[in-house]
């Protein structure tokens, strides 16, 4: 099999620099091995989202030079109209008796004697699992609504990043329970984007090192649900020269300012240059930088932004 990678942004505001690099990596990755691209709407949050602001999306890699061969905004492309796909997953995931509903609020979750992560993040605590039927039934009565977690086992899942390298968590020790359901019934990004990885055939997933953690249990999940894994490729975020992540709250580096400021080749070689695959940012284009795309290029650490 070829490979199939996506770029699956959420449309809930203008991309910024980082974004930009995520999907310019993920282009080169799939067009450098004569693979297909999917875009994808992440749109599982529909307060957030909107399909003009997809739109713009869409219009903004196209300005880049970047295409895709399947996916924008068709229905089967969008998370926000494949809940069925999602709901197929979450009844396999209970008939297995791997998900039990979870009533804890974000204070009780975010307690101080909860087990953390190295980053912060909270490790839950598998409280819920234990509850009664009777326990339960009360916090109904009392107006909770649950969220919905599956139950990780006491197992390592190790994984070969194509850029970080080797990666390993014990998903109850280092991941938790995670949720694949929240309490307004919407599906999880966890399940969503290991349902639609697979279905889609994608089986090359380049996304900002943000999300290295969560490769393990995407892997796990999609073994579980039958699938074969995809190979993660993590790439170096962005930084603002204070140490902060980019964000689409940064608007001097959303794509609405840099289209002012830049022209696409131009824009094109400012991120080669911050991917490792060019010395210096010169104009060029993305076609262009097919030929000497290599992940042995692109730096494994962050990557300070500094625009004059």
């Amino acid at each position: 099999m070829g490979v199939k990678g996506r770029f699956a942004p959420t449309p809930s505001g203008r991309m910024h620099l980082g974004n930009l690099l995520a999907a310019l990596l993920a282009w080169l990755d799939a067009r450098a091995a004569g693979g297909e691209l999917v875009l994808r709407i992440e749109d599982l949050d529909t307060q957030r989202t909107s399909p003009d602001l997809a739109r713009q999306l869409m219009d903004d890699l196209r300005w880049l030079g970047l295409d895709w061969d399947e996916g924008g905004l068709e229905p089967d492309y969008m998370q926000s109209r494949r809940a069925a796909y999602y709901e197929e997953a979450f009844r396999i995931l209970e008939g297995r008796g791997l998900i039990y509903p979870c009533y804890c609020t974000r204070s009780e979750r975010m307690a101080a004697s909860a087990p953390h992560r190295d980053d912060g993040a909270v490790v839950y605590s598998g409280k819920c699992f234990h509850l009664t039927a009777a326990e339960r039934s009360e916090l109904e009565r009392q107006g909770r609504r649950p969220a919905w977690r599956v139950r990780c086992p006491d197992q390592t899942v190790a994984l070969e990043d194509g850029n970080c390298g080797p990666y390993a968590e014990n998903l109850a020790r280092d991941c938790g329970d995670f949720i694949v359901r929240r309490s307004d019934g919407v599906f999880a990004y966890q399940l969503a984007v290991v349902v639609d990885d697979a279905l889609m055939g994608v089986n090359h997933v380049v996304r900002g090192w943000d999300l290295l953690c969560s490769a393990p249990r995407q892997a796990w999940l999609h073994r579980v649900l039958g699938y074969e894994p995809p190979r993660f490729f993590h790439t170096p975020l962005l930084l603002a020269p204070d140490g902060r992540r980019l964000a689409k709250r940064d608007h001097d580096l959303d794509m609405g300012a840099l289209r002012q400021r830049y022209g696409p080749e131009e824009l094109t070689g400012l991120l080669a240059f911050y991917a490792g695959l060019m010395d210096r940012p010169e104009k060029v284009t993305a076609r262009e930088l097919v030929r000497q795309f290599s992940w042995a290029k692109v730096p494994k650490n962050d990557v300070i932004v500094c625009l004059s």
